[in-house]
């Protein structure tokens, strides 16, 4: 059985919920630890009482250091410098995992995960991570880093020291802007192939995890996930999903099912008396959006372009 652990606060609710669903529906044997990071998180989860998962309050397992940084930093620059905890309180919360990956809340899973599971058992190191694969018109790796935190495993036995080395440098230093070689948690990955070659696994097949930045290069059927960055749900329209161009046929076979989970998400959470303030104070108005979105991209059915092979 594998272990994963994401984190999040009541603004991406839908999103942490449509990962659970993909998961329920491709992964089956697993447990997903939620690292909520509000308190009202933790109590709608509770409710909802999700299957395969286990919750995490943050407001029981915040550290000295991680309350001595907080307040100096957004919320978005908080949740990066969680990230490298999150597997920690996943390991002190059950001596018996052996390993744990961390996903984002935003992912959304087309297949089982075991083909990255098992490059990394043949590899034989302790940590995967993934390469951004950006396609070329799209390459801002020299900004926002190399690889991507998105999907990181790190074993217990072997890879803690990388871990650990993680978690110090985001409690130094851990801020939505580009300095000295530096971007929120993600920069720091990238000379891990470099200072921890015996511990560190790049994952080589780079088609298995899709994203706005490369949905162009790769075929979406390859993609064991689709990383939704920069979707955002909205008052007055449905997303945003920042500059880049998404191919029709994402549209159709990867944005269409996603926006079905999300209306899912949100009835369930609308059954649950939750509000989402954050995103929208109306959540029918949230629902229509979303039905209107759907009834637009079947309209794209007919008229499918660009390079990505249908399957």
């Amino acid at each position: 059985m594998e272990h994963f652990v994401t984190l999040f606060n009541t603004l991406f609710l839908p999103q942490g919920l449509a990962l659970h669903m993909s998961m329920q529906r491709h992964i089956k044997d697993y447990v997903l630890w939620i690292l909520c990071v509000d308190d009202q998180t933790y109590d709608i989860l509770m409710k909802v009482d999700l299957p395969s998962v286990r919750l995490l309050k943050l407001s029981e397992l915040e550290t000295p250091e991680l309350l001595e940084v907080k307040q100096g930093r957004t919320i978005a620059e908080y949740c990066w410098t969680l990230t490298p905890f999150a597997p920690r309180f996943v390991f002190e919360a059950d001596l018996s995992i052996h390993r744990v990956t961390y996903i984002d809340a935003d992912i959304w899973f087309q297949k089982h995960p075991h083909p990255i599971f098992d490059e990394l058992d043949t590899s034989e190191k302790y940590v995967l991570i993934t390469d951004h694969g950006y396609a070329t018109e799209h390459d801002q790796s020299e900004t926002f880093g190399q690889y991507c935190v998105q999907f990181m495993t790190f074993t217990r036995v072997g890879g803690e020291i990388v871990r650990k080395w993680w978690e110090d440098r985001c409690i130094e230093w851990c801020y939505a802007r580009a300095e000295n070689g530096k971007y929120g948690d993600q920069k720091y990955l990238d000379d891990w192939p470099e200072r921890f070659g015996k511990e560190v696994h790049v994952l080589q097949a780079k088609e298995l995890t899709l994203a706005p930045w490369n949905a162009t290069r790769f075929p979406y059927g390859d993609a064991v996930f689709y990383h939704f960055h920069g979707l955002r749900l909205k008052t007055k329209k449905l997303l945003a999903i920042g500059n880049y161009s998404i191919p029709s046929p994402l549209h159709e076979y990867v944005y269409r099912p996603y926006y079905s989970d999300l209306r899912s998400c949100i009835n369930l959470l609308e059954k649950n008396n939750v509000e989402l303030e954050s995103q929208s104070k109306n959540l029918s108005l949230v629902i229509f959006i979303l039905r209107k979105a759907y009834f637009m991209l079947m309209k794209l059915k007919h008229s499918i372009t660009g390079n990505i092979r249908h399957y």
